[in-house]
């Protein structure tokens, strides 16, 4: 979460490139294969739930190393697609023992295939096919296979397809009949089921069957006009058929690479009017033989399908390298992975909560470690711990950004095992506990993701493992904190019952206190003069931190589920010191302050009557009421004064203060927050928001927005006692305006 320490980077990329991790488990030295290399085999099935011409079929994994079994039972998921969702189980199935000539000729596979559906031409392909060599580098080493038909089990690989590469050269026994390709003449079951180049266009084609034409069929034209096939290859493209009376076979176009991960249905690509087209044998390449459309279509997937493995491999190794192994991988996933990501899930719910839990954790050391330090000390000695700029650079210094996913899956950057042609160097490197990782480039990261994937994995650790988790993980990226410090004596001599109504707030908090001079502290306002008796904002602070935490814990284990952004903005809905002061009035705590000021009771009315007069809940943002901040202060002083006298016991204070705060806020009864559909409506829509900030005069800010849509410029300025609720006014007009020209 932002602090106004961290508030002045919040935007900018981090000055240095920062690494991007590939797991060491997909990563090996090609030369250090000898003899026989055991390789552990996973199943990849592919189910969809739509109706399609072309069925997947599975594919095999096979890999040196043995996986993590939960990364394993986290491969389960589904990807959306433009027709309906595929879905994705992994399933370990034993090993097997290949010798070198065997892996080239399975990488050589794979190459090919992927080659194709990224649109490599043929003399790039042949030249990568025909350069495969033992290297000492290291580079992604995994293998990946067409497996066989359910009916055809307990044989798993399918070798015939695997052994395709130019196998169409070899001899056939069926014999069924001889057909006249671009090269030779082979039997017509080679080119049957079988991936084909066309020089005349330089594309590839699968080839699926063979068709009822020949060159001298009709072909219908776009314009409504006929003619033989013959006659269309010589005008356009200047070719003569020279066996015009061979059968047409019908060549399918390949099929598209995309991140089919992303959290919405992609739109549906503009494909071409036919999904295939008829071909003439003699204008045809072999390329490879046998090899299905259904095998090509499942492969297609498969960079997605990779892609998550390999991060679900990295967020294993972070917490490993954490050392808190109890925690599922799947939620440390989440931890690292940002909204920009664009996919199912994000760290934006984990991160609020383990910003409560940070400020928290650290609030409660402080008050402890530095028993004599003002509230305004202690705030500046909190937020030098925790701001961005302090979270950046702990993540940085523990090596958390080459672990962060920031940015959508790109296929186009994909690496295919086994392929050197794009020159990638993976970088061997040490983590901060020895953990080996490499290095894939660089990329750059914001300094605020860096610090919301710290808070968010501190939300991981918290929501799974415990507060003792989330607490080693605090001491383990750099921050230290003392909860068995023991409190100084309070040694003071008033007597409570005499100031304040001890049983009144007793019976209101629903709690006995042990040492009732702290609920006198509670209540006393800075502008008191009480002998002995300190003013309440060190209560307030530790209040504070207790009650955010407290509140934002609540809502994620009350509604689980719930999307990141809605967390986050019923947290936002709950604590702030509107919704604290709303219900110190309705508590009728104001009647209770213990304060000297002529122009504080004047605001506390003022404040009271607007408040009794509306019909405004306790939670929420859309208020234009001004609340004095001793409202607020006294609900947070009260749960710091309950915190320190029940020894630290953070469930009595959410029993007794939470009844105050009710009605608390749920996903119906949300407000929408104006500043947060405003900025999402311009992104949406690719208009121009800009936002400053006029003068602060008179006890007033004035805050200017301004949205340029659909060339017209839409600008509010108000102002208000507090910058952020100028800001949320301002943003609640230009939305009407917005809306009132139907520009929304």
């Amino acid at each position: 979460m932002e602090t106004k320490l961290g508030r002045e980077f919040v935007n900018e990329s981090s000055n240095e490139e920062q690494p991007h991790y590939i797991p060491s488990e997909l990563v090996n030295r090609f030369s250090r294969i000898h003899g026989n290399t055991v390789y552990h085999c996973y199943l990849i099935e592919l189910k969809q739930d739509f109706t399609y011409d072309v069925s997947p079929r599975d594919v095999v994994l096979a890999i040196r190393r043995e996986l993590d079994p939960e990364v394993i039972r986290s491969m389960e998921f589904k990807m959306c697609i433009n027709r309906g969702s595929l879905t994705v189980k992994f399933k370990y199935i034993g090993t097997i023992n290949l010798g070198l000539n065997e892996v080239l000729l399975c990488r050589k596979f794979q190459i090919a295939v992927f080659g194709i559906l990224f649109h490599y031409n043929l003399d790039k392909l042949m030249g990568i096919l025909n350069e495969l060599y033992l290297g000492d580098n290291p580079e992604m080493d995994y293998l990946l296979l067409p497996a066989t038909f359910i009916h055809m089990r307990p044989l798993t690989i399918d070798w015939p397809s695997v052994t395709s590469v130019f196998s169409f050269k070899e001899g056939c026994t069926k014999h069924v009949s001889n057909v006249w390709t671009k090269d030779d003449v082979v039997c017509s079951c080679k080119l049957e089921n079988s991936l084909v180049y066309t020089p005349h266009n330089g594309h590839f084609y699968i080839i699926t069957d063979r068709m009822e034409l020949d060159g001298n069929s009709l072909l219908s034209l776009r314009d409504g006009k006929a003619m033989t096939y013959k006659k269309y290859f010589e005008e356009k493209y200047g070719i003569h058929l020279s066996y015009e009376n061979q059968q047409l076979y019908n060549g399918r176009h390949i099929f598209h690479v995309k991140n089919y991960r992303l959290k919405s249905r992609q739109a549906k690509e503009r494909e071409s009017t036919k999904a295939s087209v008829e071909l003439p044998p003699e204008l045809c390449t072999i390329f490879m033989s046998p090899i299905s459309v259904s095998t090509i279509y499942s492969f297609s997937f498969v960079p997605s399908i990779i892609d998550r493995l390999e991060s679900l491999l990295l967020a294993s190794n972070l917490k490993k390298m954490c050392k808190q192994n109890d925690i599922p991988t799947f939620k440390i996933l989440e931890a690292i992975t940002a909204k920009e990501c664009q996919e199912q899930f994000h760290y934006e719910s984990l991160e609020t909560l383990g910003d409560s839990f940070l400020k928290y954790a650290v609030g409660q050391h402080l008050y402890l470690t530095y028993p004599f330090d003002p509230e305004g000390l202690l705030s500046t000695k909190k937020d030098k711990m925790i701001s961005n700029a302090a979270l950046c650079r702990l993540g940085r210094n523990s090596n958390l950004p080459g672990f962060i996913r920031s940015s959508p899956f790109d296929p186009k950057k994909w690496i295919i095992p086994g392929d050197r042609s794009r020159n990638v160097t993976l970088k061997e490197e040490l983590a901060s506990d020895m953990t080996r990782m490499y290095v894939s480039g660089n990329r750059k990261i914001k300094h605020k993701i860096i610090a919301d994937v710290v808070e968010a994995l501190i939300g991981a650790f918290l929501s799974k493992g415990g507060e003792k988790a989330a607490l080693k993980f605090i001491d383990w990226i750099g921050i230290k904190v003392d909860f068995d410090i023991i409190p100084n004596k309070r040694l003071l001599s008033i007597e409570p019952e005499r100031i304040v109504n001890v049983r009144y707030f007793e019976s209101l908090l629903n709690y006995s206190f042990n040492d009732s001079s702290l609920l006198v502290e509670a209540l006393t306002h800075g502008s008191y003069m009480l002998p002995e008796t300190p003013c309440y904002q060190r209560l307030e602070f530790l209040g504070d931190c207790v009650l955010d935490f407290l509140v934002t814990e609540h809502l994620y284990n009350k509604h689980p589920g719930l999307s990141p952004g809605l967390l986050t903005d019923m947290r936002s809905a709950s604590v702030n010191n509107d919704c604290y002061a709303r219900s110190a009035i309705k508590a009728e705590l104001h009647k209770h302050i213990l304060h000297s000021s002529q122009k504080l009771e004047k605001d506390i009315v003022k404040a009271t009557n607007s408040f009794e007069e509306s019909s405004e809940p306790t939670f929420g943002w859309d208020t234009e009421t001004y609340f004095p901040k001793v409202l607020a202060d006294i609900i947070e002083s009260l749960a710091g004064a309950i915190l320190v006298d029940s020894g630290f016991n953070k469930e009595i204070v959410f029993k007794s203060i939470m009844p105050l705060l009710q009605p608390l806020v749920t996903p119906e009864t949300l407000p929408v927050q104006p500043v947060r559909e405003l900025q999402e409506l311009c992104q949406k829509q690719y208009y121009k928001l800009e936002e400053r900030l006029v003068s602060r005069s008179d006890g007033l800010t004035c805050v200017t927005v301004r949205v340029l849509a659909n060339k017209k410029i839409y600008e509010k300025t108000c102002k208000a006692a507090k910058g952020d609720l100028a800001k949320k006014l301002a943003c609640k007009e230009v939305l009407t305006s917005l809306k009132k020209i139907n520009a929304v």
